[in-house]
This record gives C-alpha cells, structure tokens and sequence, in this order.
C-alpha cells in the first residue's frame, strides 16, 4: 500500500511529535516541507506528555505519535500508558530514545508501541518509519471503514426483516380480520334471513287470526245472546235441551268464552309484537345506513334471548334493568349494530351462568344477577351505550387481548372467538365510534360503546 493512502483520500495524515527539545519543530517543518505544503501532512508539536493528551483532545483523529521516552512533567512511558487507556487502535505510537536507552525501548515495545526510532534522527530513517506506520494505520482505518459498512449492511438487511416481518404479522391479522368477518357476516345474513323467513311465514297466518279474532268475538256473543233468549221462551218445553244444558255447563261456558276469546287476542298480539321484533333485528331491508331508534335494536335483541335470561338447574334467572337516556336517531348500520348488541349480550349472560356454577345457592340467591343497560347523550354529536354485567369480570391480560379474532376463554365448542373482534369492527371501522371495556377480576364487566349520532361527525371531538 502507498504511503500516501491518505491523500488518495483527500486527506492529510495527522502526525504528533512529542518532544522537549526545542530545535525538533523548527527541523521538522523543513525537513517534510514539502509534503506540509501540499496538504500530505498535517504536524502538531508537544513538549511533553501533558500537552500531546490535550493536543489529542483537540485532534482525536490523529493518526501517528512520536514521542520521546525522557521528558519533563509527563515522560514518554507514561504517556504511553495514558494512550493505551485514552485512544483506539486507529493511532500507532513510535518512541523515540538514544541509543544506550533499549532498556526503556524495549519496556515500552512491551507496553503497545508500534516501533522505536534511535537518537539523533536519522529523518531518512523517520520518513520510512512514518510511511510504514501510516500503511499500517490507513489499512487498520480500511479494515474498520469495512467492518462497520459490513455492520450497517446488516443493520439494514435485520431492519428489512424486520420490516418484512411486521408487514406479514399485519397481513396475518388482516387476514384473520377478514376471515373472522367473512364468517360472521355469513353467519348474521344466514341468520338474519332465517329470522326474517320466519317472520314472514308466521305474519301472514298470525295477521288471519289477530284480524278474524274481532268478528269470532262479536259472532260469539251474537249466538250467546241468541242461546240465553232461546233459553228464556221454550228451552223448559223440551227436556232434552234442558239435560244437554246441564251437561255442557252452558253458564260456564257463556261466562268463560269471552275471557278465552280475550286472552286469544293478548296472545296473537304478542305473537305479532315477536314478528316485529325479529323483522326490527334482522333488518334486510336497511342495508344502507339510515336512522333508527337504537333502543328498538336493543329490545329485539333482548327478545331473541329472552330464554336465556330465565333461571336454569344451575344458574339463577338474570334481571335486565334498562337505563334508557333521551337519545335522537342515531345514523347506522341498524342491522349490523344490532349483531353488536347481541353479542354483547350474548357475551355477558354467558359470563353470569359460568359465574353462578362457581357459587353457592346462597350467594346466588343474596347477590341476583344483573345486566345494566344504560344509553346517553355523550355530547351534541355522540351518544353512550353501556353494557354492565356484575359476572366475575376479568384479568388486564385476558381484557387486552379481547378483541383479537379467534381469542376467547369459552371451552372449544362454546364459542369462536369472532364476535367481540367483529363487534369491534362494526363500531370502530363501519361507525367511526369506540369500543372499550372496563374490567376487573371478580368486579364485573362493562362494555362502552361511543358513536357519533351522524357520521358527518366522526372528524368531531368526542369532548367538545
């Protein structure tokens, strides 16, 4: 390699001479003039070991230093010693001593000096010295320049993995977001046509009971009336009639017929109230987002599991007390909204009959099971929907991880992991709103919902 490597580069080769003798400057600069003038040297000068550190501290880039051994304040072995502990490989030291001194030079060989020059200088020999030195240097500065572009190479190659890695991690996620929706909305349209199909099918009949109902009561009476004066003229004459109104209680009958034609109505009225709660939930026909009364969402859902509300062999019945606020129409997804509150729903009897197993008749029947739901204002532009049960509640691990696809704590065959993560979905993504739960072990659970009552206000503050 050339002794010149660092002007092929540009730059000077930085060289301290540490020494107390006060003519060593002055010959120095003449000597290697010439290479001083053309920038392939840069000198500094010490007289001692104290004024070459400070001079380091100011050039740390220095490349070479020659020192002599025997110096005043700090000698060269010293100093030596300092530089071992202060400066990198990148600086080589020459020592420079007379030559009845090999005692000193070869201690500070021992002690890290690259090599040693003899007094008086010979400047022939200090010129070769210093090209062997500086090769030396400039290929230590090669093989560092190469080790490090070797390590940002594979700082960048680990920084692509990684970025690949976190790109596929988000695509897996995306994937079982997708996958966990595909299957949820399949199941929901699949429901939502079974229950609107069986609307339909028990509307038509259950609208020819409910409307022929008025005309059997009005009939009823009619021919009652027609009985009990038949009865008050000629029944007596015919013994007959007498014996078969005696044996079929018609005194009963024309005072019960009325109250069964009555309690006919109350129960084909429900059976239409039932038909408009289950074609209110399934809601095909309002694909499109529009305004509805949230709270008949909630309440066609509470119908669909009023079952599972009622009291079991091993858990007690469950109370819903409805905390309703003065809410406006909110703009939505009617039918997807109302998968959110089933599921919700769902979520919290689930967590109340699992809840009653673990306790005792006694706390069961002191502490009744309970779900709150409770609707308000937010502000102007949001409403609040909540959701509280007072089951066992659960840990910050299990709540953090809540709405993941596939995550659930049910025993395989109970549940599927996929309607909180689609609830989550419906709210946030379809809505704009906010889904949180509040939750601690053994304290319940609560469940937040927060949308905007129309979507012009998603960009709105939620605290304004």
């Amino acid at each position: 390699m050339s002794p010149t490597t660092a002007l092929a580069r540009n730059m000077p080769a930085k060289i301290l001479f540490v020494d107390d003798e006060p003519d060593l400057e002055s010959l120095i600069c003449q000597k290697f003039r010439q290479k001083i003038r053309t920038g392939e040297y840069q000198v500094f000068f010490a007289h001692n070991g104290v004024e070459a550190l400070s001079t380091l501290r100011e050039q740390p880039d220095i490349d070479i230093i020659l020192t002599d051994i025997n110096m005043p304040v700090m000698d060269g072995m010293a100093l030596l010693a300092k530089l071992n502990e202060l400066v990198t490989i990148m600086v080589k030291t020459v020592v420079i001593s007379a030559y009845g001194d090999l005692g000193n030079i070869r201690k500070a060989m021992n002690g890290g000096a690259f090599d040693f020059l003899i007094k008086p200088i010979n400047f022939q020999d200090l010129e070769i010295t210093i090209n062997k030195t500086l090769c030396h240097v400039q290929q230590l500065k090669e093989n560092e320049r190469s080790r490090q572009e070797r390590e940002e190479k594979l700082r960048q190659s680990e920084a692509r993995e990684r970025e690949k890695a976190i790109q596929l991690e988000l695509a897996l996620q995306n994937l079982q977001r997708t996958q966990s929706q595909l299957i949820q909305t399949e199941k929901m349209s699949s429901l939502g046509q079974l229950i609107s199909g069986i609307a339909h099918e028990i509307n038509n009949p259950v609208n020819f009971i409910y409307g022929n109902l008025s005309y059997v009561n009005d009939y009823t009476h009619q021919l009652l009336s027609l009985i009990t004066l038949y009865q008050d003229h000629d029944a007596h004459k015919y013994p007959e009639i007498e014996a078969l109104i005696e044996k079929i209680e018609l005194e009963f009958i024309k005072e019960d017929m009325p109250k069964m034609l009555s309690s006919m109505k109350l129960g084909a009225e429900r059976i239409r109230q039932i038909v408009l709660t289950l074609r209110n939930f399934s809601r095909l026909d309002e694909a499109e987002m529009k305004p509805v009364n949230i709270h008949e969402g909630i309440d066609s859902s509470l119908v669909i599991l009023h079952g599972q509300l009622k009291a079991k062999p091993n858990s007690s019945a469950i109370q819903v007390i409805q905390e309703y606020g003065d809410l406006p129409q909110i703009e939505c997804y009617a039918c997807q909204l109302n998968q959110v509150f089933m599921n919700l729903l769902s979520n919290g009897i689930y967590a109340l009959n699992h809840y009653d197993k673990k306790g005792s008749p006694e706390q069961i029947k002191n502490e009744p099971r309970t779900i709150t739901i409770a609707t308000s204002m937010l502000n102007r532009e949001w409403v609040r929907i909540s959701f509280k049960d007072n089951g066992p509640g659960m840990t910050s691990d299990v709540r953090n991880r809540l709405f993941n696809p596939f995550f659930t704590t049910k025993p395989v065959g109970d549940g599927t992991g996929l309607g909180l993560s689609i609830s989550y979905q419906i709210v946030v993504e379809k809505h704009g709103g906010d889904l949180k739960c509040f939750s601690q072990p053994d304290q319940g659970a609560e469940f937040v919902i927060e949308i905007p009552i129309k979507q012009s206000a998603r960009v709105q503050m939620k605290a304004s």
